[in-house]
């Protein structure tokens, strides 16, 4: 496909004058300039016009040319909370694999109301991104309804949707629960607690339905579930202080992520709790620097960098044969054995008083 000059703003170079340098014609630096035209020009005219064009700073308006062909080469991803530690990885994952296959990344931090994240949304249709990546979407997300709804290929990461009508990676949260609770059942806690993520995301439910599962084949009658309002290390103090106050006898807890677990920690130093002598502690995610913690995290390894990677693989299959099956690719756990973790003690100095005194 030719490209034609871009001659918005002054000083900008031309085709024309790559050309004049070169001393060829236009449409051959146009051909050359395009890789899928570039092997109808000799080699030595092609190095010839690639040093002129370098030479003289030209540079290919590579929007235009891609939306002439139908196609902006641009992904859009879309991310719930860009300060969180967990997203990064994905992120990366997903800009390698496309970019080995000539496509960029516009990335959104989509927060707020509904309506402000349908208003990013549609800021990213205005940028004719081919598809999305979204790791924002709740069980019944209306973002995904309106993809679907306008043909717009999408892929969902590190959360699902229910109905499963879309393309989705996500990590084994039943796996997940399993581990850490065989995990701390090995270390001979009995009283287990469970602070869970929001149950109106995928994350959050099926964390949960997980913890219970597991629970309920080793047989564990004593466990206890609360809510954290969000996957946030204020949401998680405020939960496990709601805990601790009702259920004294804990003696490990499931946290439904890291961040949830950071409140924990805070909550554990504002009682004067130690971990793991009085309570351990499980996060889920293994987020850059939880190893650093005192006592270091226990945590669920995610993988979140080939999470990404499979997301990407998934929009370009989408793109390149459109109306394909959606697909549901579960990527498996690590469970990381810190410090954090250790066997209940048997009894409180107080409960052994209690018990001399009978």
């Amino acid at each position: 496909m030719a490209n034609t000059p871009d001659t918005r703003g002054a000083g900008r170079v031309t085709i024309r004058e790559v050309a004049a340098a070169a001393s060829v014609n236009a449409s051959t630096v146009s051909r050359v300039l395009n890789p899928d035209t570039r092997h109808l020009i000799g080699d030595e005219v092609v190095r010839r016009v690639l040093a002129a064009a370098k030479s003289l700073g030209y540079r290919q308006n590579r929007l235009a040319s891609a939306l002439r062909g139908g196609q902006s080469r641009v992904i859009g991803v879309c991310l719930p909370d860009i300060e969180n530690p967990v997203f990064p990885p994905i992120v990366c994952g997903i800009s390698e694999a496309l970019a080995a296959e000539g496509y960029g990344v516009l990335i959104a931090n989509v927060v707020g109301k509904p309506k402000d994240q349908e208003r990013m949304l549609e800021q990213m249709l205005e940028r004719q991104v081919d598809g999305l990546v979204l790791a924002t979407a709740s069980r019944h997300d209306p973002l995904v309804r309106r993809c679907m709804r306008d043909g717009v290929p999408v892929v969902l990461v590190n959360r699902g949707e229910d109905g499963g009508q879309v393309p989705e990676v996500v990590n084994d949260d039943f796996l997940s629960m399993r581990l850490a609770v065989e995990h701390l059942v090995k270390l001979g806690h009995t009283c287990i607690a469970h602070l869970s993520g929001p149950e109106r995301l995928a994350t959050g439910l099926s964390r949960l339905q997980g913890f219970q599962i597991a629970a309920q084949q080793h047989g564990l009658s004593s466990t206890v579930v609360f809510e954290a309002e969000e996957f946030t290390r204020e949401a998680g103090r405020v939960a496990c202080e709601q805990l601790l106050k009702a259920h004294r006898n804990v003696t490990a807890i499931v946290a439904a992520n890291d961040l949830i677990a950071l409140g924990c920690y805070d909550v554990f130093a504002a009682l004067r709790i130690e971990c793991p002598k009085d309570i351990s502690l499980i996060g889920h995610n293994d987020m850059p620097l939880v190893d650093m913690l005192h006592p270091p995290l226990t945590t669920l390894r995610i993988q979140h960098h080939e999470m990404g990677r499979q997301a990407a693989r998934l929009l370009l299959g989408m793109i390149s044969t459109p109306g394909a099956a959606p697909l549901r690719i579960t990527l498996p756990p690590e469970l990381m054995v810190r410090g954090s973790t250790a066997a209940p003690r048997q009894a409180t100095s107080r409960s052994r008083s209690a018990a001399q005194a009978r």
